[in-house]
């Protein structure tokens, strides 16, 4: 009963994780699209990077405080698994790092490549967390599976690209410096994404390490990088207009659930997978320009339907398991009335082995 009630557990944590991390990301994009919209000068956008990592630092100090309940224990836990073991925190400075290249090859792109193309290209990143997950986790992808993905690849960016209004690409591609240069610069962004998530992923569960001091040795990385990020790409804008220029309440709310957001793909992460995971943030973008009709009074033409429909077609074929042989020899066992009128204690059960085979 233990057993079960432990798998049950992480039954409700993967699916809550995962239903949280698809209703933050719509909100978030709705509430960005918002703010868009609104007049005035618009914020620094590399400082609202670096104020989410300080959000979930000291969120995810809190959270290992209830953990423990006690001071002495929670600086006891910092101390013990932190501070004395150096080389076991650094191991959280590689994602730290590659976000922070991933962040600066993403405005390499975006500078290089109309919108059309970028939002595309970037859904790369869908297949090669997949790539990576089976070369470093081990992990068996079936045929179906891994059509699945090809088929989210394909809705989400033909959702994406329904969104890019012609006079956007237009205005983008007067822009353009290099469009080979934007190309390298977004594949390389995605082999880095979905290799550092898959990293993440493999030092989160493999240790013993709490969810929370994961978070904490994460945040100690990516807070002086994205400082670093942030005055190398925005240095003059923020020395001479400052560095919470353009903020709001609403441009703080967009910074908590940015922090927030992290702090639950970690969670996704530890309870489920990254391959989930993006399928989680794939159907929030479908649900969110989908509230945009009603909200900012998009319109739906037909790529965004046909996009849609392929994204639930992949959730549906990813989450399909086959009927396996151990179903299959339950089910002729069971179907012997013979056995069943001469003695009932004679009735043949399967053991766990058999069930393995």
């Amino acid at each position: 009963m233990g057993d079960a009630k432990v798998q049950a557990h992480a039954g409700l944590y993967k699916i809550g994780s995962l239903a949280t991390l698809t209703f933050q990301n719509v909100v978030t994009i709705l509430l960005i699209r918002y703010t868009k919209t609104l007049p005035g000068e618009v914020f620094i956008s590399s400082t609202v990077v670096v104020l989410m990592e300080v959000f979930k630092l000291f969120a995810s100090l809190f959270m290992l405080l209830l953990h423990h309940r006690s001071l002495s224990l929670w600086w006891k836990d910092i101390h013990e698994e932190i501070i004395r073991k150096p080389v076991e925190t650094l191991k959280t400075a590689v994602p730290a790092f590659i976000y922070t290249f991933q962040n600066n090859l993403t405005f390499v792109a975006i500078s290089n490549l109309d919108a059309a193309t970028f939002q595309v290209v970037s859904q790369i990143k869908i297949l090669t967390t997949a790539i990576f997950s089976v070369a470093m986790l081990r992990r068996q992808l079936g045929g179906i599976q891994w059509a699945a993905l090809l088929i989210l690849f394909i809705g989400v960016a033909v959702v994406q690209l329904d969104q890019q209004s012609p006079q956007t690409s237009l205005k983008a591609v007067q822009h353009i410096q290099s469009p080979f240069l934007g190309l390298s610069a977004i594949l390389v962004s995605s082999l880095m994404s979905g290799f550092a998530g898959v990293y993440f992923e493999k030092i989160l569960k493999g240790s013993e390490l709490s969810l929370w001091l994961r978070n904490v040795q994460l945040s100690m990385y990516a807070i002086p990088m994205g400082l670093l990020t942030c005055f190398l790409a925005d240095g003059d804008t923020v020395r001479t207009k400052g560095f919470l220029f353009g903020y709001t309440p609403l441009v703080w709310a967009v910074v908590f659930l940015q922090g927030f957001g992290g702090l639950v793909v970690a969670m996704v992460v530890k309870y489920a997978d990254n391959i989930l995971k993006g399928f989680a943030t794939s159907f929030a973008i479908v649900f969110s320009a989908l509230a945009s009709v009603y909200i900012f009074a998009f319109e739906i033409h037909g790529l965004f339907v046909a996009g849609s429909a392929l994204v639930i077609v992949s959730i549906f074929m990813y989450g399909y398991v086959p009927k396996t042989k151990a179903s299959t020899v339950m089910v002729k066992r069971v179907e012997k009335p013979a056995e069943f009128t001469k003695n009932e204690s004679q009735v043949p059960l399967l053991d766990d082995d058999e069930l393995k085979e």
